[in-house]
């Protein structure tokens, strides 16, 4: 009888074994913090269209607005809106998103040196414009990269973003051009 008694006292003092368990979470840990990275939202703010009741106020606004076109066969920047700033072609390669950006540098700093204060640009799209093309625009007018102290940042050119669809007789005449 004795000898059943110190059988099951053993049985009740052994340690429980979590090596492996360690293991694992020494392993999961850093993958888990790592895929973190790669889900992150963006989110962009986008201005609607104002309604009729404050057309006074946009008709001014509307005069001095900076527009930037985007067409199948070219990236049109006009300011005030409707007049011909800057006509970027299509090549083979896409959209000259680079020569936009400088050129919109440039264009700030001419308005920062008259001191206007421009932060907004209209953006006008010919229904045929992919999803890309229109991340790509929104994303070269907002800002561009800057070294400042030994750090690289975004700077900023015209962050307040609006949306609408490009005049159909410029998209009609251009698409007439194109077929001569």
């Amino acid at each position: 009888m004795m000898r059943i008694r110190r059988r099951q006292k053993q049985k009740i003092e052994s340690e429980l074994d979590i090596t492996s368990f360690m293991n694992l979470m020494i392993v999961l840990v850093p993958v888990l913090l790592l895929s973190l990275v790669f889900s992150q939202v963006r989110i962009l703010n986008l201005q609607l269209p104002i309604m009729a009741n404050a057309a006074q106020q946009q008709d001014k606004k509307q005069a001095k607005a900076l527009e930037l076109v985007i067409t199948k066969q070219h990236l049109t920047l006009n300011y005030p809106a409707g007049i011909l700033l800057k006509r970027f072609d299509v090549s083979e390669k896409g959209y000259d998103f680079s020569a936009l950006a400088i050129y919109l540098q440039d264009l700030k700093l001419t308005f920062q040196q008259q001191n206007i204060d421009k932060n907004d640009i209209v953006i006008l799209l010919a229904p045929e414009v992919d999803y890309q093309t229109i991340v790509s625009a929104m994303d070269t007018v907002r800002s561009f990269k800057a070294v400042v102290a030994a750090n690289l940042v975004d700077a900023e050119l015209f962050p307040l973003i609006s949306l609408g669809d490009a005049p159909l007789e410029k998209i009609t005449k251009e698409q007439a051009g194109a077929q001569q």
